[in-house]
């Protein structure tokens, strides 16, 4: 449910559903029974079980180009940023620092590729160049060398060239990261340069706040003093959709990233929380109550023509196109007594249910379209064992993977563009004044957090 606060969930089982149904939705929560006739397996299709994977690869810190002041300082920042960027690709084995032949190669004519090559580096790959301040700019020479292939090693050169400052350093860095992941990735985009979103606690309020997706750059969007939760950002990062506490109640709000303040959007009856975008931009689904039960609704991104897709007893929220195809919704619904995942088309035919117990929240399609990820706890009721993790269920045959256990109470999954990743929120014992937000590999793996305590709801941008 992503409503409310996940102190209610302390609640007994049945005065939460009616608080639920009668209020808010579905969106925030996260506790459940038994999977019934499903397994978990390890097969389930995500970004880090195909294709290329574990290219060693090393990076040595990049030479100084000139000896201005502030090259020093820019250049730490940098070698820094692309070394931790590559590390978090999740297709590379990169060298340790250590292991990294002596010399600091700044031009192809000073690469020995045959050295990283041997023991103790043995890397396939080798990313190295120069940085300075030069003329009053920033000054980044990168290269990438194959180091198996004497004849013709340069697979990548790249030049930039920009105001000097620390977080352009960063940003550079991060650029060229992403130039080697598509590279040695077989032309798969690179993450360095996306930004997540999320809700950021502080004096009573809550606002939406951005980062970069390594959890650097943490700033405000938003100065509303009130509730505000659930953002999302359009696929071509102009627009930040978002459910906000007002006098008329919780309504969908929308923020211009380009006009940095906050556009028309129509405020109608009810609760109207959740927002989720198409994957062409021209869509906006969202839940509201407006006839009485929360149910999915979709319109245009100004809020014209809005149409009703559910029309069930009982809560429906959280909805999520197909990030693919944008031809399916993923949401949750409470009418067969606790919430359950459900698909359907985009026109709200063809309704499947995907879980059978327990209690699910907070679904993400993945961007190949054939995983969902989503909050569940499968042992949900009283004194039950268990408690809320991220699952990942591959559509087509319903198999699952549980991602985390024993971290807490884990909500809100989003996947990064490459579907790699998969950024989330985790909180001790229910607690949001200290929920963090979290990154891991889509398989569970290289799980740490980039906030601190109060940070919820992430959101990771398209591109």
């Amino acid at each position: 449910m992503e409503t409310m606060d996940r102190s209610t969930r302390t609640a007994s089982p049945s005065r939460l559903f009616r608080f639920l149904g009668a209020v808010l939705t579905l969106l925030l929560a996260a506790l459940l029974a038994p999977a019934g006739s499903h397994a978990a397996q390890d097969q389930v299709v995500t970004g880090t079980n195909q294709g290329v994977s574990s290219i060693r690869i090393a990076i040595p810190n990049f030479k100084p180009l000139a000896e201005d002041a502030q090259t020093g300082t820019l250049k730490t920042v940098f070698d820094r940023t692309l070394f931790s960027d590559l590390q978090n690709a999740g297709m590379f084995d990169v060298v340790s620092k250590s292991l990294i032949p002596p010399g600091t190669p700044g031009a192809p004519s000073e690469m020995r590729a045959a050295a990283y090559a041997a023991a103790p580096a043995n890397a396939s790959f080798v990313g190295f160049g120069s940085l300075g301040v030069v003329g009053g700019r920033l000054v980044v020479n990168g290269f990438v060398f194959d180091t198996k292939n004497a004849q013709f090693p340069q697979v990548l050169a790249k030049q930039y060239s920009e105001e000097p400052g620390e977080e352009m350093a960063r940003q550079v860095a991060h650029r060229f990261a992403d130039e080697i992941i598509r590279t040695l990735g077989g032309g798969t985009a690179g993450i360095a340069e996306t930004k997540i979103f999320y809700v950021h606690a502080a004096g009573g309020n809550k606002e939406i706040w951005e980062m970069d997706y390594d959890g650097e750059n943490q700033h405000a969007v938003t100065h509303l003093g009130t509730i505000s939760l659930s953002p999302r950002i359009s696929p071509d990062n102009t627009r930040l959709a978002f459910a906000s506490l007002g006098k008329s109640g919780f309504q969908i709000r929308m923020y211009s990233l380009v006009l940095n303040r906050t556009v028309a959007f129509p405020e109608v009856g009810g609760t109207n929380i959740s927002p989720a975008w198409s994957p062409d931009g021209k869509q906006i689904a969202y839940s509201s109550s407006r006839t009485g039960d929360p149910e999915i609704w979709v319109s245009d991104p100004s809020g014209a023509e809005p149409r009703r897709l559910t029309s069930f007893r009982g809560p429906d929220a959280s909805p999520v196109f197909n990030a693919r195809s944008g031809a399916q919704i993923a949401w949750i619904s409470g009418r067969t007594g606790l919430p359950q995942l459900y698909i359907m088309n985009a026109d709200g035919s063809g309704v499947q249910q995907m879980t059978d117990g327990g209690y699910a929240t907070s679904p993400s399609w993945s961007p190949n379209g054939q995983a969902i990820a989503f909050a569940w706890n499968r042992k949900y009721g009283p004194g039950a064992p268990g408690g809320q993790d991220i699952y990942v269920m591959e559509i087509a045959t319903k198999k699952w993977i549980q991602l985390t256990s024993d971290s807490g109470t884990c909500d809100f999954p989003s996947w990064s563009p490459d579907g790699r990743h998969i950024v989330y929120a985790c909180s001790p014992n229910g607690n949001t004044e200290r929920s963090r937000i979290w990154t891991m590999l889509a398989n569970g793996t290289q799980r740490h957090a980039i906030t601190g305590t109060g940070s919820d709801m992430p959101n990771w941008s398209w591109k």
